[in-house]
């Protein structure tokens, strides 16, 4: 796991290393381990090393293949390397070190653009070709890793995060307006190619993208998600084998392919408790586990310790549960916002951001539960939307959108009032083939779209603010595509996540699986009030605010006058939305260089 940034210079002039130096330092937190450039003609690399997988000198970055003329820059983990490695050496090539960033050079080598097909893993990575002259990139199937990129007439760059590519200049910062349209309406999720920047975009997941000197750029995609029967059924007992088998090969994966000790990220819901028992079912001994809780605020709690202590309880776990006070939350707020590659909205942002801070200092891989919900059909709306009726755009955005179209134009001042571009990017989603129910469309949807732009980039982007890699085993993309062939009513059973309940049935405690369904709760930033409100109040009355002219002061008056009386469908808080967003361009925006 690491940072990564670079530039590809179209006007024939060298690339300034300096330029480079800014953008490493903007990853140095991705990356406390090692740093490194690296100039061939019209390209630079820039890195920044977490060392996970090879510890040694041998796998420095950036990593230059002399002999094949070929140079990378890598993030990620791949699971497979060692298989293909020896594939590889049979094929005659040869090793200088022992991770996976070599592997990813000598199978671009042999296999070309194909290469990222063979590649089971999360990943983004850029790779120069000196003698064709050309910047291969590609970013893995389900967008774990992050990939975002500018380009001006002199050249282009590409950075881990935002922050890096401002820090280099040079990037319009205006507010890309299909952009924003998506921020207020799509729980913050900016598909991809889009971000809340004009002069910033991002690589989608699963795409491929080559740009040669001359300013031609060609994007490719690779992989595609079938949400489709198979062609012979298979019983509920049979589903149920094969999605455990496939699990626990995953969980495995993230565990063995790694030169430190792996920890577990517990929240005391299912699905981090589901991970806990596949470790201890696989004989790992002395396992770490880390909690973390809030105050409550009314009657919404802020820990789930009760679950997770009868999980550490059962498994003996080596565990260490933090408890933050909401005095401790509001002044590391902005610094959380400060490591957000692009504004999030999720309350468990900050959450994870101080649970890595600790979780840091005795480990440096973790695994986490994220996706499990979205795969195998564990939230509340997704029953709401089976049983209602109408077309595909009208069902989901009954039960997802953060806002209608109306209320959005209600939201923003003129400029920035323009079509429905999240509804019809919702239709377009949704009408893709390959997918035979409703519910098939939207977890699909969901999988390879919105949670790659919501929980996974959270959990990156604040694990990674600390030097501290989260692996996903239920977005092990094997898992995904096997699990996304099973009838979604199986999913649904037993409130939701049926198969997963089964499988861990007799494997972990069943006050856990029989609970409620949960949320990481952080409830000061959902019932705003006190100390919160007054924070939110400040930022959106600052002149900063007031003079980008983004919001429509009715609205905002609206939200600050009775917080409580406005959520979105998914109970969020729609003032947050606007303070979040607010604060983010306060602090990463208007700072940068122009």
């Amino acid at each position: 796991m690491c940072g990564i940034c670079g530039e590809l210079r179209f006007d024939g002039q060298p690339p300034e290393v300096t330029t480079i130096v800014r953008m490493n330092e903007r990853l140095a937190r991705r990356g406390p381990d090692d740093k490194g450039v690296h100039v061939s003609g019209p390209l630079a690399f820039g890195h920044r090393r977490l060392s996970v997988i090879d510890l040694s000198e041998r796998s420095h970055q950036p990593m230059v293949d002399e002999e094949l003329g070929l140079s990378l820059v890598f993030n990620g983990a791949i699971y497979n390397y060692q298989a293909l490695r020896a594939e590889l050496q049979a094929a005659g090539y040869r090793f200088f070190s022992g991770g996976d960033t070599e592997v990813i050079l000598k199978a671009f080598r042999h296999w070309g653009e194909a290469c990222v097909e063979r590649l089971h893993g999360m990943f983004a990575f850029a790779l120069w070709d000196e003698g064709r002259q050309r910047l291969f990139a590609a970013r893995d199937r389900l967008g774990i890793k992050p990939f975002y990129y500018s380009q001006t007439e002199s050249g282009f760059r590409f950075a881990s995060n935002t922050q890096a590519l401002l820090a280099a200049g040079g990037v319009d910062k205006a507010i890309d307006p299909v952009g924003l349209h998506h921020q207020f309406t799509l729980h913050a999720v900016i598909p991809a190619p889009h971000t809340i920047l004009k002069g910033v975009r991002k690589l989608a997941p699963g795409h491929t993208l080559t740009v040669t000197p001359d300013g031609q750029m060609r994007t490719q995609q690779y992989w595609r998600l079938n949400a489709s029967r198979p062609a012979e059924p298979k019983s509920e007992q049979e589903w149920i084998q094969l999605i455990h088998d496939a699990l626990r090969k995953a969980v495995e994966r993230r565990l063995t392919v790694a030169d430190v000790p792996v920890g577990v990220l517990l929240s005391g819901g299912l699905d981090s408790s589901l991970l806990v028992g596949l470790l201890a079912e696989a004989g790992v001994q002395d396992l770490r586990t880390f909690s973390i809780g809030f105050e409550d605020v009314g009657e919404e709690a802020g820990s789930e310790f009760e679950y997770s202590d009868v999980v550490v309880e059962h498994f003996q776990t080596r565990h260490t549960k933090y408890h933050i006070p909401n005095s401790e939350v509001l002044p590391r707020l902005p610094e959380a916002v400060d490591n957000m590659a692009e504004p999030m909205v999720g309350q468990d942002a900050v959450a994870f951001y101080l649970l890595a801070e600790r979780v840091s200092q005795d480990v440096k891989v973790v695994q986490s539960g994220q996706g499990a919900d979205e795969v195998f059909g564990g939230y509340f709306w997704y029953p709401q939307m089976d049983t209602d009726s109408g077309p595909d755009l009208e069902r989901f955005a009954r039960h997802y959108f953060d806002r209608p179209h109306s209320e959005f134009l209600e939201a923003v001042t003129e400029p920035y009032r323009g079509d429905d571009d999240t509804s019809q990017r919702v239709r377009e989603h949704l009408a893709e083939p390959g997918a035979d129910t409703f519910l098939d469309r939207v977890l699909r949807f969901d999988v390879t779209t919105l949670i790659v732009d919501d929980p996974v980039k959270r959990v990156d982007n604040m694990t990674m603010a600390w030097g501290l890699e989260a692996r996903v085993p239920f977005l092990d993309h094997e898992l995904v595509e096997l699990a996304m062939q099973m009838p979604p009513e199986l999913k649904l059973m037993s409130g939701g996540k049926h198969v997963l309940k089964r499988i861990a049935r007799g494997l972990i405690p069943d006050s856990v699986i029989d609970r409620p369904k949960g949320y990481f709760p952080m409830p000061a930033l959902k019932f705003v009030r006190g100390d919160f409100l007054e924070f939110m109040r400040d930022i959106l009355n600052s002149d900063a605010c007031r003079q980008r002219g983004v919001f429509e002061r009715a609205y905002v008056e609206k939200l600050l006058a009775a917080p409580d009386q406005y959520f979105t469908k998914l109970q969020g808080s729609k003032l947050w939305h606007l303070a979040l967003l607010e604060l983010w361009l306060q602090r990463n925006v208007d700072t940068a260089p122009e």
